[in-house]
């Protein structure tokens, strides 16, 4: 019988270490060390990889830093032309889009770091990153207010010379402040987004033609968002530290009262909520706010049952793995697999350095493997298009001239 999956939670930090902890039991697992990571510069890269935004103290120079998850220091240095802070990543793995302070988003290419193409989404910082649910679309907020949807297809294929304008599906003001969160709902006839910001909003918009359906207000700044497993209610982090509650389709377009919108839970967390995350494998909500707490939430009765004990400090961002898919066997004593001096991942030990190297390889002949693939069938399309224009002249040329081609031919 197989064991049940551990969820795994991973917190940033502007001054520490990225700290991984065991969902169930609470106790920390192991640092990441090396990053100083800004407000949503922290993203899982597919089954293999953890991403962070960087901005060196010293030189002041911008990267981002690529984990493995058996090593607790950077495997990879990807260099950047700007600062960046929001990140996000395909479920493969195989890129990484970047949001910077001039607006551009730029998509990176897993695990070689070379940037595939740059385009300008936003007037301001970009603020936020969101790949759709169903993998098809990039969506980004920016602090300038605007949301902007780009098929993820176009941003991997686009040729130097493609405009920005180009490439968008749909760009607009959505908000009168900074775009702190989004989220999606994809659906055959009417798939949604829904965004928080600054402006103490979360709007609910239609997804093709931008069309704002819903918008409820809050006592203060949303600096983030998480749906249900059913997508049928969504929780707000608060700036003012409480986990607002709301269902997605109440009531019409038409504004309701306040109090019909949403719930407030019980405070736990004394500082502005960063991050929630909603746990499918357990059902539960998890929350971290800038001073550093972390917390896990029962749904239904909207109480904390569990908080994690952080010893970093402040946190920047949190996301939130599932351990068996990474091939992890933690354990429930935290002292099995956390050394409290060094800070290393004790499954190390299980985890060869020839083992690494050898995924690494895999992973690179994967994506040669990917591009061959397309050239293969790019050379196909054209050797049938070639095969159809010679049809396509036989056949123009007519019944007489095939009967005096065959006449000629027997003679």
């Amino acid at each position: 019988m197989s064991s049940p999956s551990h969820p795994i939670v991973l917190t940033s930090s502007l001054n520490g270490p990225v700290t991984a902890f065991d969902a169930v039991s609470g106790v920390p697992l192991c640092h990441f060390s090396g990053s100083r990571s800004p407000y949503h510069g922290l993203a899982l890269v597919g089954n293999s990889f953890i991403a962070t935004s960087h901005i060196s103290a010293e030189t002041s120079s911008a990267s981002i830093h690529l984990y493995n998850w058996w090593s607790s220091t950077a495997l990879h240095n990807f260099l950047v032309p700007e600062p960046v802070a929001p990140l996000s990543a395909t479920l493969d793995g195989l890129y990484l889009f970047a949001g910077g302070l001039s607006g551009s988003i730029h998509a990176l290419s897993v695990p070689s770091g070379e940037i595939l193409a740059s385009y300008s989404a936003h007037n301001k910082p970009v603020s936020c990153l969101k790949i759709s649910e169903d993998g098809s679309i990039l969506i980004s907020g920016g602090d300038d207010g605007t949301i902007s949807f780009v098929p993820i297809f176009q941003i991997i294929e686009a040729s130097p010379d493609k405009s920005s304008t180009s490439l968008m599906l749909q760009r607009f003001v959505a908000h009168d402040g900074s775009v702190t969160a989004i989220d999606s709902i994809m659906a055959q006839c009417n798939s949604t987004i829904i965004s928080s910001s600054l402006d103490c909003t979360i709007k609910i918009w239609g997804l093709l033609d931008g069309t704002k359906l819903r918008t409820v207000t809050f006592p203060c700044a949303i600096m983030g968002i998480a749906l249900d497993q059913i997508r049928k209610e969504f929780f707000a982090a608060g700036s003012d530290g409480f986990i607002y509650k709301g269902s997605i389709n109440a009531g019409s377009k038409k504004h309701v009262n306040q109090t019909q919108e949403f719930i407030r839970w019980a405070q736990k967390h004394d500082s502005g909520i960063v991050s929630l995350v909603m746990v499918s494998e357990t059902n539960n909500l998890i929350s971290a706010s800038e001073d550093g707490k972390v917390y896990i939430w029962e749904i239904e009765t909207g109480e904390a049952i569990m908080g994690l004990d952080n010893d970093v400090g402040s946190i920047s961002d949190m996301v939130v793995a599932n351990g068996m898919e990474r091939g992890l066997n933690f354990g429930k004593k935290a002292d099995n697999f956390y050394d409290g001096y060094s800070g290393l991942c004790r499954v190390e030990l299980s985890r060869s350095l020839k083992d690494t190297l050898d995924i690494e390889d895999v992973l690179r002949v994967a994506t040669k493997d990917r591009s061959r693939a397309i050239d293969m069938l790019e050379s196909a399309i054209s050797a049938y298009e070639r095969l159809l224009e010679l049809i396509l002249k036989e056949a123009k040329k007519g019944p007489s001239s095939s009967k005096s081609g065959n006449e000629k031919h027997s003679l």
